[in-house]
């Protein structure tokens, strides 16, 4: 059986970072992927890198010469994210009051057509593969959908934790990942990416212990 690793990087980044409390070394998790635990054949890293941002292209450049390993890299560009018109009403004038918001910049560099195209070749040319995704994203649904109805095995590779920010419910594994799970359980598998926490995350060196070392 070959095995195939899909990793969308921004979507683990996150759900590693927010969720479970460490950094993923892409490193250790290519090395986890292919010769540590799982044999996988080959590793797809889908990445967005912004210009100026050179301690991260070298990272994915030197992955990107690893046996085994493809990085499918694109700029990250930055969109202004339309500013929002609120209307106030002064509580003791009554006098209404029109405030402009400003709300921000979003930064994007979709991977998903790259990432969809890479798993429909395995769905084509190799039925009786197996492969692991890591991402928790939904809109991948329909794709996984129809790479459980013809390869071997599917493994989704996230988090189902859940944080609250100002109030509200977060979560980073979409309902629909949930939902294939359930329908398709004889093909479809869940592993929970805090449990390889030790074999992928990146050493952080403690600075206020370095700190004390040069006292």
């Amino acid at each position: 059986m070959r095995r195939y690793a899909f990793v969308d990087v921004q979507n683990t980044e996150s759900t590693t970072q927010q969720f479970c409390g460490f950094s993923v070394d892409w490193k250790k998790l290519y090395e986890y992927l292919c010769h540590e635990r799982w044999s996988c054949d080959k590793v797809f890293f889908y990445t967005g890198i912004e210009v100026g941002n050179d301690d991260l292209a070298n990272e994915f450049e030197s992955l990107s010469k690893l046996p085994g390993c493809i990085v499918r890299a694109k700029p990250v560009f930055v969109y202004k994210k339309k500013d929002k018109t609120v209307q106030l009403k002064c509580v003791k004038c009554g006098e209404e009051n029109v405030s402009v918001v400003d709300m921000g910049y979003d930064r994007k560099a979709n991977c998903d057509v790259e990432l969809t195209m890479d798993i429909l070749d395995v769905i084509n040319t190799q039925p009786d593969a197996e492969i692991f995704v890591l991402t928790g994203d939904g809109d991948f649904e329909p794709l996984l959908r129809s790479a459980a109805g013809v390869l071997k095995k599917v493994h989704l590779v996230s988090s189902t934790k859940k944080i609250e920010i100002a109030g509200l419910t977060k979560a980073r594994f979409s309902t629909k990942l949930k939902n294939l799970l359930v329908d398709e359980k004889e093909k479809v598998f869940f592993s929970d990416i805090n449990t390889w926490k030790y074999k992928i995350k990146k050493d952080v060196k403690n600075s206020w212990l370095e700190y004390d070392k040069n006292l």
